[in-house]
């Protein structure tokens, strides 16, 4: 008999805490993501939102936005808690894609989340943020 009180107490007290739980992680984190100085407002920004394992290949999420007045936003709905890193281009052209020079450097803006001077492509060591139990904005300039 005290086990069954026990495990119904202890059943009780779980649901109990479960209910507790901010609602933010059980929707999962918004991330705000800005690009404040573009050269121009042609084309399009656009944002790959990847973790470790896919950086530099298919992005988690995808988004692209409009630029004015030089910034361009986004918002990562339900991203769940982790370390992440975002890179972004200026499709200037919107070709849909990043173009490059004949010896293969950028010809149009990009840029990654921190911010990083990194002489080459983008790291994703350098890159991360965390995500953890409150909304994020970020900033990135090109």
């Amino acid at each position: 008999m005290q086990q069954a009180i026990l495990a119904l107490s202890l059943l009780i007290s779980s649901m109990i805490f479960a209910q507790a739980t901010p609602k933010k992680l059980e929707e999962g984190i918004s991330v705000t993501v800005s690009v404040v100085n573009a050269l121009n407002d042609t084309g399009t920004v656009n944002f790959g939102f990847y973790n470790e394992e896919n950086f530099m290949k298919q992005p988690i999420y995808a988004k692209s936005a409009s630029v004015e007045k030089g910034k361009s936003t986004v918002v990562f709905e339900g991203v769940s808690q982790g370390f992440y890193a975002i890179l972004c281009f200026h499709d200037e052209n919107n070709n849909g894609r990043m173009d490059f020079d004949f010896n293969g450097m950028p010809t149009e803006s990009y840029g990654s989340s921190n911010n990083p001077l990194n002489f080459g492509p983008p790291e994703f060591v350098s890159s991360k943020f965390e995500v953890k139990d409150h909304a994020l904005n970020l900033e990135i300039k090109f």
